[in-house]
This record gives C-alpha cells, structure tokens and sequence, in this order.
C-alpha cells in the first residue's frame, strides 16, 4: 500500500490545533516510503528495532529525528547512541545508565521517557505508580539520558471508556511528576486511538498504519 499522503496532510493539520508532535511509525516500511513522507515534510520517524534503524539511518537525510519506540534491550543502547533522537521507552534504571554511559562516550546528551504501565495487559512494559515515584529522585544522577517526560501504551481494546482512563492515568502521572521535573512530554496515542490520547492531554503521537498501511 503505497503512502497516503492525503492522510498525512490531514493528520499534520490536525496536530497542529493541538500543538502536538506526530511520529511516523515506519517499522519494517522500505525507505522510498519514508522519503515519500520525508518530502513532504514529516521529520519525526519511529522505529521499534535497532538492526533496522541502524540499517536505515544511514541511507536516510541527516536531519531526520530518529524515535526509537519499542523494547530497548541495554546491549543494544550503544549502536543507536550516536544518532538516537528520543528514546520512548525507558522502563528501568538499569537502561536509563546504560544510556547515560552510552551518550557520555558520544559527548551527547540524549533525550528519553519513562515508560509507565497503564495497560491492563501484562505483556506491557513499564514503571507501576510505586516505581515512577522511586525512580524520579535519582534522575539528576544521569544528566546525559535527559529525562524529558512520560510514555505509556493503553490496553488493546474496542472499550474506548477503559482507553481513555488509562490515557488519563497517564496524564495525572506527569502532572504529578512535573512537581519536582521540568517533564514536557506526553506520549500516548497510536492510530487506533490518538483522538482519545490527544483529548487526555497527549503531545506526542506514534501514527503508522494511517500514514503507510497495515504492516507487511
């Protein structure tokens, strides 16, 4: 299924009103797509695998913004240290070293999210109320993995009542969270129910099959 253009443009407009930040998911999508997007002006790309990222990276513009979105795996963090532009899922504080120990050695500072689990699906990833609330004091330990704000994935349901709690759970969090960080970002909403995320407070959106069709 060849890009949809006209989706995108539709999208942009509409994030724009809401002042958000649109991801394009484009995991295992071939790079002709991604600069069908490019040239159109999307600069934000979300990919959930490190030997593909690595691969794309690459043969793609230098002024892309790469979003890693799935699990990240500590062994990994060192091949997409040089380039990484945010890293979405930081689920512990074993990862968030790594990064830090990883971006110290690229002389960068790397931006990142902490994953809470909102999910009722146990297969999700995440810090527990209890956890975010540990894990926030010792964030100035790390001064090169710069937290910069919270992710988290609702369960995968039709129950739009339940998604939209969970959306909003999520948003107390960072509100909570902002009274002793500088959090920023929100990033909760994917094709099947961004419109519910934005509405709970989202500012950063990870679309994919709107923009590139179903996964292949």
């Amino acid at each position: 299924m060849p890009v949809n253009l006209s989706a995108y443009l539709s999208l942009k407009k509409e994030l724009h009103h809401r002042s958000a930040t649109l991801v394009a998911v484009s995991k295992t999508k071939p790079i002709e797509d991604i600069l069908e997007l490019y040239h159109a002006g999307q600069r934000d790309f979300g990919e959930n695998y490190v030997q593909e990222l690595c691969e794309k990276q690459p043969q793609l513009p230098t002024d892309i913004r790469w979003h890693f979105i799935g699990h990240l795996q500590r062994n990994k963090v060192k091949y997409i240290a040089p380039f990484v532009h945010l890293i979405h899922g930081v689920d512990s504080l074993a990862l968030l070293k790594e990064i830090d120990k990883q971006a110290k050695k690229n002389d960068r500072v790397i931006d990142c999210l902490l994953q809470v689990h909102i999910a009722k699906e146990e297969t999700k990833f995440g810090f527990d109320a209890t956890e975010l609330s540990d894990m926030l004091p010792q964030l100035p330990n790390y001064p090169n993995a710069r937290v910069t704000g919270l992710m988290g994935m609702a369960s995968f349901t039709t129950n739009e009542n339940l998604i939209r709690s969970e959306f909003h759970s999520l948003s107390q969090a960072l509100q909570t969270a902002q009274t002793s960080q500088t959090f920023q970002t929100l990033s909760m909403g994917m094709s099947n129910d961004f419109r519910i995320a934005l509405e709970e407070g989202s500012n950063l959106v990870r679309i994919g099959s709107l923009l590139f069709g179903a996964r292949g």
